[in-house]
């Protein structure tokens, strides 16, 4: 139960900001000594619970859409741009999958992602932004085809599903805020279906008495999240991401030191 509560927090506080909730969940995984098959598969179906917290953040706003989907175009087209967006990944995903999970769900890539995305991220935030959308109302379907794109390089463990995105939108002339708001729409299909998959797949690993660490493990992970939206919201507003560049760069460097001298045992999942 302990250690079902530590991932969801850290799931919940790492899912929407751009430092990689899976890198951390790989990483607290192999701390833990649940890194298993079993493992993995609750690291992935928690991410539902933050997309919950995400959901109800932002419940006024999918109600209107999902009501005007009939006759308002704005919403059809909101709907259409997440559909478009979801499938890049989605498709890559389904096709890789298992070998991303075999060969890159280990430390040293982890590490060595965030020291990356902290260069992308350090980069972008230092190049001239020609911002040309205000609002996710005002995307079009190529806008959302180019941030899907985006995402899918969050499949390499320690990327980050919300760093690719949101950096990945500034890029292509989002706002800071239409980008991280798009980042958090997206996130709900995206991860919802990667988390129904998974539990399809790997039904044979599920068992009656581990309802217990699920519930636990769900709830953590809604409740922080909820916090961690709210907080980013308000952060954006006035700082860049850079405070989170140096934290990837500096906890990329850790582990990769404590790999490389043995310091923890971290061990290839």
């Amino acid at each position: 139960m302990l250690k079902a509560a530590i991932l969801g927090i850290v799931e919940g506080l790492t899912e929407f900001l751009p430092i990689s909730s899976t890198g951390h969940l790989i990483l607290a995984g192999e701390l833990l000594k649940f890194n298993d098959e079993r493992g993995k598969l609750f690291e992935i179906v928690i991410q539902s619970g933050a997309i919950l917290a995400v959901i109800w953040e932002y419940r006024a706003r999918i109600a209107a859409v999902l009501g005007g989907a009939r006759h308002d175009p704005a919403a059809r087209r909101f709907i259409l741009n997440l559909a478009i967006a979801f499938c890049p990944a989605a498709a890559l995903g389904f096709l890789f999958s298992k070998a991303i999970k075999a060969h890159l769900f280990n430390a040293p890539v982890v590490a060595s992602m965030f020291i990356i995305g902290a260069l992308v991220i350090m980069w972008a935030e230092r190049r001239q932004h020609s911002i040309r959308v205000q609002t996710v109302e005002e995307m079009s379907p190529l806008d959302a085809l180019k941030v899907g794109c985006a995402q899918a390089f969050a499949l390499v463990p320690g990327t980050s599903r919300s760093g690719a995105t949101i950096i990945g939108g500034m890029l292509f002339g989002l706002s800071r805020k239409a980008a991280t708001e798009f980042s958090f729409f997206l996130a709900i299909p995206t991860l919802i279906i990667a988390s129904l998959y998974s539990l399809y797949k790997d039904r044979a690993l599920l068992a009656a008495d581990d309802l217990g660490i699920w519930v636990v493990g769900l709830l953590f992970s809604f409740v922080s999240a909820f916090f961690c939206v709210r907080w980013l919201l308000r952060f954006i507003s006035s700082h860049s991401f850079m405070v989170f560049a140096w934290y990837r760069i500096v906890f990329g460097i850790i582990v990769l030191l404590t790999w490389h001298y043995g310091w923890v045992n971290w061990v290839d999942s």
